[in-house]
């Protein structure tokens, strides 16, 4: 089932910067259906036997040696503290945030393509909307979940951070000190703010494509000129009501915005991003997740404007 199913991804990739996400379907223990990107998934296999590794963090089910290669493997129902229900049938490999991972899933169902425009923010519950989603939609009359498998993945093993500290940036007064962060995930929002904190940059947080470009055209109607407030935008591609791509083809057909710079920055395949920044018309593109990488794209840029 898993490589007639990955088969199809190359179709798919058409779709991108065209505000449509193709979602590949499974679900954890109960009958909740759940979704993640395509583009994140390597293949999807029947459960592999699991051996355990002395360093892999206690929430791990253990490793899976898959076409030579150790992967560790985490049961994803079990980390979301989802019902328990049908046991783990299938192994979903993953490669996003420079690393690759597997998740166990109870089942796999197929790959839908679904309008950003229908994927609506996640519920909030007790004042907060869910750690684990960045947002719901419908296929077919039902409930889709979209996990933010990055903050699963950071919740249950959470990286080191970069040990060598950043230095502030020592830019001209007359360059903005202000950057736009636009990004859906919780945790990636928080590590960019921190990024930007040890560089003295300051920022406007916003959690989806259509939020930024709506403030940013308030700007304009306010009579305030975007690319002067901001040194930057720095976007992800996946986000609900629109992705980064649409976001950067907005901006670069807007007369009052074209002159912003875009970095696009994003869990998702460097080799297929970098042929997708050259289609839309961002500056630039920097894979998550690194300190250091991302502190070196955001300080050539503002050294750019000195």
């Amino acid at each position: 089932m898993g490589h007639a199913l990955l088969d199809r991804i190359d179709q798919r990739i058409r779709l991108a910067g065209h505000n449509r996400l193709a979602l590949l379907l499974f679900r954890l223990g109960s009958r909740q259906l759940f979704g993640v990107n395509v583009f994140k998934v390597q293949e999807v296999l029947p459960r592999p036997p699991l051996f355990r590794l002395p360093q892999l963090p206690r929430a791990f089910a253990g490793a899976a040696d898959v076409r030579g290669r150790t992967v560790p493997v985490l049961d994803l129902g079990r980390a979301i503290d989802q019902e328990p229900g049908d046991p783990p049938q299938y192994l979903v490999v993953t490669e996003f945030n420079r690393s690759v991972q597997g998740f166990l899933v109870s089942a796999v169902e197929r790959i839908v393509n679904i309008a950003v425009e229908d994927i609506q923010p996640p519920p909030e519950w007790g004042g907060g909307a869910s750690p684990h989603l960045t947002g719901i939609t419908r296929h077919n009359g039902e409930l889709i979940q979209l996990l933010d498998v990055e903050s699963v993945l950071a919740e249950s093993a959470p990286r080191e951070r970069d040990t060598q500290p950043l230095a502030p940036l020592e830019v001209a007064p007359s360059v903005p000190r202000q950057v736009l962060v636009v990004d859906d995930s919780r945790v990636a929002r928080n590590q960019i703010r921190g990024v930007l904190e040890q560089l003295g940059l300051e920022s406007t947080q916003l959690s989806d494509g259509r939020q930024a470009l709506d403030h940013l055209l308030q700007l304009v109607a306010a009579g305030q000129a975007p690319g002067e407030r901001y040194a930057m935008v720095i976007s992800d591609i996946e986000m609900p009501a629109m992705d980064g791509y649409t976001l950067t083809t907005e901006i670069r057909r807007n007369p009052a915005l074209s002159d912003l710079y875009v970095l696009l920055h994003t869990s998702l395949s460097g080799v297929f991003n970098q042929a997708m920044v050259e289609r839309v018309g961002a500056d630039d593109f920097v894979a998550k997740y690194s300190e250091h990488d991302l502190a070196e794209h955001i300080g050539r840029r503002l050294m750019a404007l000195a």
